[in-house]
């Protein structure tokens, strides 16, 4: 299979046929595992460096990107709103590997991650590093788990931390 992570680039029909093929092979051997977006943000903050953007513009952007889009939506309890954190990732540090290794595209700008803490979406500009890690950390619940192309997304990046065999193995990597 190609290299897959973060979606930087058009779709084709044999990027489709790889996805769906990847989902066909591994669906039956994943587990809901779902992080929760405290987790994931505890999991970021205690990584890495960061320093929290203001609330505005980010939380706004992490909100609509989880309102306007149902797959997301779904995921927000009846009755909560979106509760939302952004930070830049410092350049020091854990964070220093992250610009060392940053996709051409984006060398020079900041990293900036926000987690939507009911949904568990979460957003990264700067770095496909960094969105693959906290896919593989967050895992799929059994909703995810029907759309290939997220299985497939999982797959590869549990692949490319080295991380599969223990999830196909039902442990926490």
């Amino acid at each position: 299979m190609g290299k897959l992570h973060m979606l930087t680039r058009k779709v084709s029909p044999e990027m489709i046929r790889e996805w769906k093929n990847t989902s066909a092979t591994y669906r039956p051997l994943l587990h809901p595992n779902k992080k929760t977006g405290r987790e994931i943000l505890a999991y970021l903050t205690g990584k890495y460096p960061v320093r929290e953007l203001p609330a505005g513009s980010i939380n706004e952007v992490i909100s609509d990107n989880v309102l306007l889009n149902d797959c997301n939506a779904r995921k927000i309890p009846a009755g909560k709103i979106p509760e939302a954190a952004g930070f830049i990732i410092e350049n020091t540090g854990t964070g220093k590997h992250l610009y060392e290794n940053q996709d051409e595209f984006f060398r020079g700008i900041s990293i900036i991650a926000g987690v939507e803490l009911h949904s568990a979406y979460f957003i990264v500009e700067g770095s496909s590093l960094l969105w693959d890690e906290l896919f593989a950390f967050r895992g799929l619940d059994e909703e995810d788990l029907t759309n290939y192309y997220l299985v497939a997304e999982y797959v590869a990046c549990l692949r490319r931390f080295d991380q599969l065999d223990c999830v196909l193995a039902g442990k926490t990597p």
